[in-house]
């Protein structure tokens, strides 16, 4: 290599590096590419604001730039073998223009400005890969021809590309795959960048300082999340971890909370988590030795339930060792018949039923019994998940302690989560003549929802 060709070459490349950041540029040194591979094309449709680069991979000969050309490949994951050809000729165009001189930067500023239009590539935009019909490394054009095998070949349909063009997926479905996660990388790149007024300290922070409810677009620094997410997982809420932002249903994901909350709490909210989604799942029961509590699930018209950790066989009516065919001892109308014989019954009955039932069987019937009797009085069951909810003040717009689920005291009814209060305005329901006569009384809607 000459030495005026070898000043060049660093002169170049060293103003390359200094114009371009290290995502953007990178020296090596050997150039690599995969091939495409052969995968069947599938139905899919999503919005990105990103795709991943264009890779020029280029090697500099001895003769470059006075001779000889950059020796590059092209390769990219979703512009097609036919895509990458056009631009790799028209790369050799642009030499061709600047023989001589360097043209890297020239070829740089191509790819990155100018491909889209070039290749007429509008949105929507289809993506296609490399199929069994395109035989990307067959039927080389023999050496007697006027073409350099070393550049181009042919395909099935006689169309000719050229061997530096490379769409480096694996299958459609890696390349749908590696389209997303690019662009979910390069958005969180952009919203770290940015500075976000936070709606609770009133504190304005970048955004690697903050998280970013999707769903509703807010956001919010970490400082503040932290303190209401542990506060919500230590009272249980595991439900209400949602968007601050007022009348927003936003819900924080799992890997938000994480990122949020340290290991412990993250692991209470976990668990809370999974035990509220399985106490809504009728086919569950939960395994009835104190010291295991697994849940198990419960086949479909059988009794019997087996506990995957401690391996105990039981009853999922009783919660007793599994009888088989055999009755249960203790039925549920059994209970009350017993609780109502052994609060009526004298001393010597009460000794005999405990003998016969078990002490401990008997109290516990006369305590459920009178826990139900209580909660009937004094609580409603809420119309989603069956928890009993007692009000003691307020509106009848009820919140479950539960599920979070909205509902109205005085019907039961599922309440919209976006307007609770529209329920109050349906004629077709009593809780909207109640609410009528207590406005025609009162006249302020809210006092007037107070009253009834």
């Amino acid at each position: 290599m000459s030495t005026e060709n070898q000043e060049s070459q660093e002169d170049e490349l060293l103003a390359l590096a200094s114009i371009y950041d290290e995502d953007e540029f990178k020296r090596a040194e050997s150039a690599q590419g995969n091939a495409a591979a052969n995968v069947e094309n599938e139905g899919f449709e999503d919005t990105v604001c990103f795709l991943p680069p264009i890779l020029l991979n280029f090697e500099l000969p001895t003769d470059y730039p006075s001779t000889s050309a950059p020796i590059f490949t092209l390769s990219c994951k979703w512009l097609s073998p036919m895509q990458l050809s056009a631009l790799c000729h028209h790369l050799d165009t642009l030499w061709e223009e600047n023989k001589g001189g360097v043209v890297l930067f020239a070829w740089m500023q191509f790819l990155k400005e100018e491909t889209l239009a070039f290749l007429n590539i509008t949105s929507p935009y289809e993506l296609t890969v490399c199929t069994k019909a395109i035989l990307c490394r067959s039927y080389v054009i023999p050496k007697n021809t006027e073409q350099d095998s070393t550049e181009e070949v042919l395909t099935e349909g006689s169309e000719i590309l050229d061997t530096r063009a490379i769409q480096d997926v694996d299958s459609f479905s890696s390349l749908i795959r590696d389209v997303l996660d690019f662009d979910q990388i390069q958005q969180k790149k952009c919203f770290d960048s940015k500075s976000y007024m936070c709606n609770i300290c009133l504190c304005e922070k970048l955004g690697s300082e903050c998280t970013h409810f999707k769903e509703c677009q807010h956001v919010y620094c970490n400082t503040c999340l932290t303190g209401y997410f542990e506060v919500q997982i230590k009272d249980g809420q595991v439900h209400a971890l949602n968007c601050p932002e007022p009348k927003c249903s936003s819900v924080a994901t799992p890997a938000q909370v994480k990122e949020l909350v340290g290991d412990q709490l993250f692991s209470r909210y976990d668990r809370l988590l999974l035990q509220s989604s399985l106490d809504l799942m009728a086919d569950v029961v939960y395994c009835p030795r104190p010291s295991c509590q697994t849940p198990v699930m419960q086949e479909p018209g059988g009794t019997m339930g087996i506990c995957s950790s401690c391996r105990y066989a039981f009853c999922t009516m009783c919660k007793m060792t599994y009888h088989g065919v055999s009755p249960c001892k203790v039925t549920a109308e059994k209970l009350i018949a017993l609780r109502t014989e052994y609060l009526e019954a004298d001393e010597n009955t009460k000794r005999f039923l405990e003998k016969r039932y078990g002490k401990r069987v008997i109290q516990k019937a006369v305590e459920e019994m009178e826990s139900k009797d209580w909660l009937e009085k004094n609580s409603k069951a809420c119309p989603r998940c069956g928890t009993h909810i007692q009000k003691i003040d307020g509106c009848n717009k009820m919140t479950c302690t539960g599920c979070a689920q909205y509902f109205c005291w005085l019907c039961m009814g599922s309440l919209s989560r976006v307007n609770p209060y529209s329920h109050f305005n349906d004629p077709g329901l009593g809780c909207f003549n109640q609410l009528f006569h207590a406005l025609e009384a009162d006249g302020d809607p809210w006092d007037a929802v107070d009253d009834i």
